[in-house]
């Protein structure tokens, strides 16, 4: 049985982090979904920054849009929209069979709008509406901006991916942002069950803290801080506030590891998928890793819902020097730089692929 297989048997969703015009056309995506027990899909602008540059496969779609006198943005969102629809139209048999808690793809809002509320909920909405596709979640960045837009969309219904969190309390801001939008919606006789993951990052922490600590602390920051969020997760989905909620038909946002690509190569390529197996979660990875993980990737025990030794291991941290909290904060900002500057390059490219495609007209 492949390691895929035997995470997808525990109860933990396998998703890629992934999609390029190629895995779609080539068949590839389906194929994954068959053999490897993929049940899901996530994209950002660097994604689709690195799939519309490094290969002509979107230049026909482009002639088309610009004839169409589309350009920039507007271009870009219906080039991501088009690629998305087709994996949620994959996807979408085991979001049936799952009746919702399965079977999703996201799109992300523009990066640009990660400080700005307004827009935010705006934009989610028109994306939304704009794909037709029930199963595509809007990713919204879970900064301190982001957290009132999160709770506004899902009180209009629209699914939610809420990105960019790093710690036990982004988790926390971005789940009471998602309850808060449910109980709305229950209170103006609405249904409940509006989909949502809540995508916390996990192996960025390692890299942050590579030259700052011990040899023997490294690569165990990340997973323990995913320890601690998933004991605070497990708590709320046991809340008596949580089972008001189920007991209305709503569900709970499920916890959604991020960022489990190993980042160093002296350590194992599936460091971040053993260590945090865990039922009702999804593991959304890259494309080398659900390959290594389908090859030799072993699944060991199930993350305890308790957090193990997570306070432990974070006490060891804390006496290197490192300010949890503080570096919380300057990965979720630095990541939301590193998301606008994916957008500004992906930007670029379509400006200048837009150039070269008209001269060749």
């Amino acid at each position: 049985m492949k390691g895929t297989q035997k995470l997808h048997e525990l109860g933990q969703s396998v998703w890629l982090d992934n999609i390029t015009r190629d895995l779609l056309n080539s068949g590839t995506l389906r194929r994954y979904i068959t053999d490897l027990s993929l049940t899901g899909l996530t994209s950002n602008p660097t994604i689709f920054d690195h799939a519309i540059k490094n290969s002509s496969h979107y230049d026909s779609a482009i002639r088309s849009k610009l004839s169409e006198g589309k350009s920039g943005e507007t271009l870009f969102f219906e080039l991501a929209i088009d690629d998305l629809a087709q994996a949620a139209d994959l996807f979408r048999p085991i979001w049936d069979r799952t009746n919702g808690v399965d079977g999703w793809v996201s799109l992300e809002v523009s990066p640009l709008l990660a400080h700005d509320t307004a827009s935010t909920i705006a934009a989610a909405k028109e994306l939304h509406a704009q794909a037709k596709r029930p199963n595509l979640f809007i990713k919204i960045p879970g900064t301190r901006e982001g957290l009132p837009a999160i709770e506004e969309t899902i009180f209009a219904g629209v699914p939610v991916n809420v990105t960019l969190l790093f710690s036990r309390e982004h988790y926390l801001a971005a789940a009471e942002a998602y309850l808060r939008g449910v109980e709305r919606r229950i209170a103006a006789g609405l249904t409940p069950n509006v989909g949502s993951v809540a995508s916390v990052f996990v192996s960025r922490w390692d890299a942050a803290v590579v030259n700052q600590v011990p040899a023997q602390l490294r690569n165990q920051l990340g997973i323990a801080i995913a320890k601690r969020t998933y004991k605070s997760a497990c708590e709320l989905f046991s809340s008596a506030r949580s089972r008001r909620i189920y007991n209305e038909g709503g569900r709970p946002q499920r916890l959604l590891w991020a960022s489990t690509g190993t980042k160093d190569p002296a350590a194992s390529d599936v460091l971040y998928v053993k260590a945090l197996a865990a039922p009702l979660t999804v593991n959304t990875m890259p494309e080398g890793t659900v390959k290594a993980l389908a090859d030799h990737g072993e699944i060991g025990e199930i993350l305890p819902s308790d957090g193990g030794d997570s306070e432990e291991a974070l006490s060891q941290f804390a006496k290197a020097g490192v300010d949890i909290e503080a570096l919380a904060a300057t990965l979720q900002d630095e990541g939301a730089k590193s998301f606008v500057k994916s957008w500004n390059e992906l930007m670029s490219v379509i400006s200048a692929k837009t150039e070269v495609l008209k001269k060749a007209s």
